[in-house]
């Protein structure tokens, strides 16, 4: 129970009960039962938690006789109660019959949670796809647990000076008013869970958060018992130096997961959103450990399968990299604990494990303890595998042992009611709950322009109200004391063609492309045949100047009286804002410097509402544009900044000669037939494919359920798998030297292609080594890889033999290399191991 919570009347009391499930964030039905008890909370907050707070005694009673409001909330209280009590997706498609074994538990652990702006926990696109994460796991019923932090102050809130400046302001979380729970122990005392930081103990309260079906856990550092700095750990989302960030990320990993293991929970799948967490997989090794008598390494091989890591970063050095005195100041204990040296520890975060002078990368540890690993679109796979190339050396970059899951949106969270209105008529109720939309897209063509076209005015014209709202709200704060008047300016229109801008202000997402010529874009704004509006909203790092700088440059934009009613910038961009903005631009703009977008979700989040997007082919976009559903900007190539003028010339055009021209060509009844033909396009083909249902979906099949496998597998028999891994890779470090390749040769014979070579293996036995010849990609060809079969034991030698296969003819016989490598049926290559030999 909140803190704060109070008495209610007994008709009411289930109120803190549907208050505390964040369901209410995207099952909106509930909106209108909360407005009706405190509208002005209500709308300031979009808290349930403070509306039950700050509403009267009096009023409270009044609803409690009120039969009409008794009415709509026995109606929530029943949807509700179905929702929770009804087999999901998951059950239905993944029976406990599922051999081996049903998949037990998933832990998502994240740095921040955006669930919804009641639950301040978020900076931007990482937590607010671990939000829609959470969200999608309840609703199909995948059973899933996230681990965060619950920071006093979380990230920043955003205002300007009269310069243009950004200004942060920080803002006090308190626990008693948002919707959280404590966790209770068994005896009634308030959960807590012990971490050791320079020799001493650290106490960390748990909150939970209730996400439908699924719980989200906290650890909160703000406990009494602390020393006042132990409690400032959790003090704010990305604040404080390198430090504090490393601490918190112990905090994370290692509290997370004792946690998890406090609650005893049956955790498969330990699950990283980012190698913020990936001291977590040291934590579950050391429980392993203890539970189960074994050393480090073979606990390593025990634990490894079960743990996937995602990474969201596209430059290397973006990783946090830690100095070795702090890992050993702060990690020095958890390596005791755990039966190995520090180095040992130190190792796994280096490229080079012998290098002392190497940072300890998280990323680099996450990618040495977790057998599985994924970047987040198909674009972001590659340039991942090039990153990491430094772990896999001799490898080629194209093996570097990393897929990707392309992210994806939670549409109930993004969707506007009467958008989700319509995709209940083409697909029935509650669409989202199971898989209906993937399996019959040519019902959109059933809809009628007519009704599309009143959907996305309907929008637009509901987010120009708000925008309206918003920009009068900041006139007040930012006008002096001696002149609080309104300006005369009623800025944007609901009937005008209206782009969407809002990132964080990063150089390479290129904030300020559009403002390339300041002219040229007033010129395109101010149309008179046509007009053009334009909605920026974004953040730039407290301590990124440069990012601020070009957050500075639209606010000078602005003042000019030309475009004053063509634009505004929002500011503070939170996730109110974007679902408003997403619900109701025509068109979203993205133009970051390829390939620098891992992903980049805000575009996908219009999909649904019947935007259309304009976007450089990077991230998602690059494996979604299609002409027919949106824009293209760029080649598809990689540059630098000398790109940036053609590119915002290219940009310039589209929006005038093929953008603003479709929108405004309209029969007698003013209907943009050929505008609506591209959304419906968009709306029935893109929005399912990148929701967050198939990325959830994607990551059972690819990850989840063969990990769940490969991890009770080696649990089995008192872990004999594991420690023949072990076993495995102790002999084949030990000999690997003594491997011989002799010449591989390749002859052509009857219009076949026949490869042989001796190999001499020294004292590794055949079975644990693959002789493989492989070829690059070239023009017309891609790349191969095929395995040499055993033929017979070479005569006069010992443990040597002679290995042939057939290779295709079409390929000339100096495309082929030759390899030997590590095998076993039951380990990840390379990822588990890497020892590779190449023939001279």
């Amino acid at each position: 129970m909140p803190n704060l919570e109070r008495q209610l009347p007994p008709a009411l009391a289930i109120l803190h009960e549907l208050a505390a499930d964040l369901q209410w964030s995207w099952n909106h039905s509930g909106d209108a039962l909360w407005h009706q008890l405190n509208p002005a909370v209500w709308e300031s907050t979009g808290n349930p938690v403070s509306v039950l707070q700050f509403t009267s005694n009096q009023r409270l009673q009044q609803l409690a006789q009120d039969q009409g409001f008794l009415t709509h909330l026995a109606r929530l209280v029943d949807e509700r109660r179905r929702y929770l009590d009804e087999p999901g997706w998951y059950q239905r498609h993944y029976t406990q019959a599922t051999s081996p074994g049903p998949l037990k538990g998933i832990a998502y652990f994240s740095m921040e949670f955006g669930v919804c702006d009641a639950l301040p926990l978020y900076a931007g696109g990482l937590g607010i796809l671990a939000g829609d994460y959470m969200k999608t796991a309840s609703d199909l019923g995948v059973p899933l647990v996230g681990v965060g932090l619950l920071y006093q102050e979380g990230y920043f809130r955003q205002s300007f000076d009269e310069q243009g400046w950004q200004e942060q302001t920080y803002l006090f979380n308190d626990p008693g008013s948002l919707p959280l729970t404590p966790l209770l122990d068994k005896d009634g005392s308030w959960l807590d869970v012990t971490t050791s930081f320079l020799c001493r103990d650290v106490l960390f309260r748990v909150w939970v958060a209730q996400v439908g079906r699924v719980k989200l856990y906290l650890l909160d550092s703000n406990h009494p018992c602390n020393q006042p700095r132990d409690r400032g750990i959790t003090s704010q989302l990305y604040g404080g130096g390198t430090e504090l960030r490393l601490v918190q990320e112990i905090a994370l990993g290692i509290g997370g997961w004792r946690l998890l293991e406090q609650l005893g929970l049956e955790i498969d799948i330990c699950h990283l959103n980012e190698g913020h967490a990936a001291f977590a997989t040291l934590e579950r090794i050391r429980a392993h450990c203890v539970k189960h008598k074994v050393d480090f390494w073979q606990a390593l091989w025990a634990t490894r399968s079960g743990n996937l890591f995602t990474t969201h970063t596209p430059v290397a050095a973006g990783f946090d990299r830690y100095p070795e005195s702090l890992l050993h100041r702060y990690a020095g204990e958890a390596a005791l604990e755990m039966g190995v040296t520090m180095e040992d520890i130190l190792a796994l975060g280096r490229a080079n494990p012998k290098d002392d002078s190497e940072a300890f990368n998280m990323a680099y540890l996450a990618m040495r303890t977790c057998a599985h690993s994924n970047g987040v679109s198909e674009l972001h796979g590659q340039v991942s595998q090039r990153i990491f190339q430094p772990l896999f050396p001799r490898w080629p970059e194209r093996q570097v042992p990393l897929g990707y899951v392309t992210n994806g949106v939670h549409i109930p969270s993004w969707a506007a009611d009467e958008t989700d209105t319509l995709w209940s008529e083409v697909f029935g109720p509650h669409p989202w709950q199971d898989d209906r939309v993937f399996q019959h897209p040519e019902q959109w063509q059933a809809v009628s322009d007519h009704r599309l076209w009143q959907l996305t005015s309907n929008s637009r014209a509901r987010l120009v109200e708000y925008a309206r709202q918003r920009y009068r709200r900041q006139w007040r704060h930012e006008s002096n004391q001696l002149d609080c008047s309104l300006p005369n300016v009623h800025p944007l229109d609901p009937n005008i063609l209206t782009l969407g801008f809002a990132r964080r202000f990063a150089e390479y997402k290129r904030p300020d492309l559009l403002l390339h010529d300041p002219d040229r874009l007033a010129r395109l704004l101010c149309n008179s045949r046509y007009p053009v509006q334009l909605l920026v909203a974004g953040k730039a790092h407290p301590a990124d100047e440069q990012g601020k700088a070009k957050l500075q440059r639209w606010q000078e934009f602005m003042q000019r009286e030309d475009v004053a009613k063509h634009l505004v910038f929002i500011e503070d961009y939170d996730i109110t804002l974007a679902r408003y903005l997403v619900q109701g631009v025509d068109v979203w703009i993205n133009n970051p410097r390829r390939p620098w977008e891992a992903c980049g979700t805000s575009g996908m989040k219009v999909l649904a509402n019947g935007g259309l997007n304009l976007s450089s082919l990077d991230g998602w976009w690059a494996e979604a544009y299609t002409p027919d559903c949106g824009w293209a900007l760029g080649d598809g190539g990689e540059y630098g900044p000398e790109q940036d003028a053609a590119d915002a010339e290219q940009l310039y055009q589209l929006l005038e000669q093929q953008i603003a021209p479709c929108f405004y060509t309209r029969d007698a009844e003013d209907i943009p037939h050929q505008w609506l033909q591209r959304i419906r396009t968009s709306m029935a083909q893109l929005t399912p494919r990148f929701s967050t249902n198939r990325m959830l979906q994607d990551y059972l099949e690819r990850y989840y359920l063969p990990a769940a496998r490969q991890y009770q597998q080696r649990l089995a028999n008192q872990g004999a798998l594991a420690r023949e891994l072990r076993q495995w890779e102790q002999h084949l470090a030990r000999h690997w030297h003594e491997i011989h390749l002799g010449k591989l040769i390749i002859t052509e014979k009857a219009g076949t292609c026949f490869a042989e070579v001796q190999v001499y293996l020294g004292g590794i036995a055949p079975e644990t080594v693959a002789i493989e010849v492989i070829a690059d990609p070239v023009a017309g060809h891609g790349a191969e890889c095929i395995a040499l079969e055993l033929a017979y034991p070479l005569t006069g030698a010992v443990n040597a033999y002679h290995y042939q296969g057939s290779l295709p003819l079409y390929r000339p016989i100096s495309d082929w290399s030759l390899r030997a490598i590590a095998r076993h049926p039951q380990a990840q290559v390379p990822a588990e191991n890497p020892l590779i030999c190449w023939a001279d």
